[in-house]
């Protein structure tokens, strides 16, 4: 059989969404906090989605409001719940019957990692591909204290995820840490799954011994690396605003890629579906907010804010403009058109 003709491989992603988020201090579920006008689990829902698979997102009880988001951002997504928090392996063997339904690979992502991108889920499958039993997905910190450490031997094969207060003081100056992203063989990851045992303090199934578990069982184990900003896990406000200044600098980049002129582009902020067209000038702090497209030539001014807008091709917003879905489209307006959005698919145009 030549390659073309090879049957696809089939992926199951399963991403966990349980944890209580207690940390952040705030009464919405951690999950649902924002960077660029998207929740955390829509970033990562975003990621998966461009996989070719299946998805299953673990909960825990009485989370009602992310399976709603779910449902809204996936709609084909399954959503189990996780009735007992007894660590990540135990999370998710909570989707065990989409495990059961098969596929080639089986990758578990996190809601709160929303910066992971589809090339790095596609290299944790690429290791699969290539033989190993389980991938797992390391960075490189600045400070790697308080880390679990990715163990390599000399022909390198993974060998352990060791816990910091675990290591000796050789697996403590490893520098490859644990990210918490793992891939597993589908035809091995039940297997795998329920090898992994409770006999610690804690009296948790932790999916880090799933290395120890695999190599068990005679399969090989292997460490990718990727970016520490890529792999930055939100758990508290500051780990938020972190993630959201990466995301930051991803979209400006991206933005001056695309032929836009930012004069002082750290004080723009953008949201993920902001769209601007090649020629567009941004004068400093202005703010886009969702569903905002600005057309080619225009000119957005200084300390200005949109949101749910068509600006139209050498169009004058600002400076001081706040434009919206009911505001008055002639506020701070030259050189028009400018279109306000009220609704999709089919928005209300006002063009003076």
């Amino acid at each position: 059989m030549t390659t073309e003709q090879r049957p696809k491989r089939t992926c199951l992603i399963v991403v966990l969404a349980a944890g209580e988020g207690t940390r952040m201090g705030s009464s919405r579920p951690k999950v649902l906090h924002a960077i660029g006008g998207r929740s955390l689990i829509g970033h990562v829902l975003s990621a998966v989605g461009a996989i070719d698979g299946r998805t299953a997102v673990v909960v825990g009880p009485g989370q009602d409001a992310i399976a709603e988001a779910v449902k809204a951002l996936m709609p084909g997504a399954e959503c189990y719940i996780q009735r007992e928090r007894r660590g990540t392996a135990h999370a998710v063997l909570a989707a065990k019957s989409a495990l059961a339904r098969g596929a080639d690979d089986v990758v578990v992502a996190f809601a709160d990692t929303p910066l992971i991108t589809p090339q790095t889920i596609s290299r944790l499958r690429g290791a699969l591909a290539a033989g190993a039993g389980v991938a797992v997905l390391g960075f490189r910190p600045a400070d790697p204290t308080g880390y679990g450490r990715l163990v390599v031997d000399a022909a390198g094969q993974l060998v352990a995820i060791r816990e910091e207060k675990d290591a000796s003081p050789a697996e403590r100056a490893v520098t490859l840490c644990n990210s918490g992203l793992m891939a597993l063989a589908g035809n091995a990851a039940l297997a795998i799954l329920e090898q992994i045992r409770d006999d610690n303090a804690k009296r948790e199934f932790y999916l880090t011994d799933a290395v120890a578990a695999a190599r068990a069982l005679g399969l090989a184990a292997t460490a990718l690396e990727a970016d520490a900003d890529e792999v930055l896990g939100v758990n508290t406000q500051a780990q938020l605003a972190a993630a959201e200044a990466v995301l930051q600098r991803r979209l400006r980049a991206a933005a001056h890629e695309a032929g836009v002129t930012m004069t002082a582009p750290e004080t723009v902020y953008l949201c993920v579906d902001t769209r601007l067209g090649r020629d567009v000038t941004i004068e400093p702090y202005v703010v886009f907010g969702p569903g905002v497209t600005v057309e080619d030539g225009a000119l957005i001014r200084s300390f200005s804010h949109l949101e749910g807008v068509d600006v139209g091709p050498g169009a004058e917003v600002g400076p001081f403009a706040r434009l919206q879905p009911g505001a008055d489209p002639d506020a701070g307006v030259h050189e028009l058109p400018v279109r306000l959005r009220r609704a999709r698919p089919a928005p209300a145009r006002f063009d003076p």
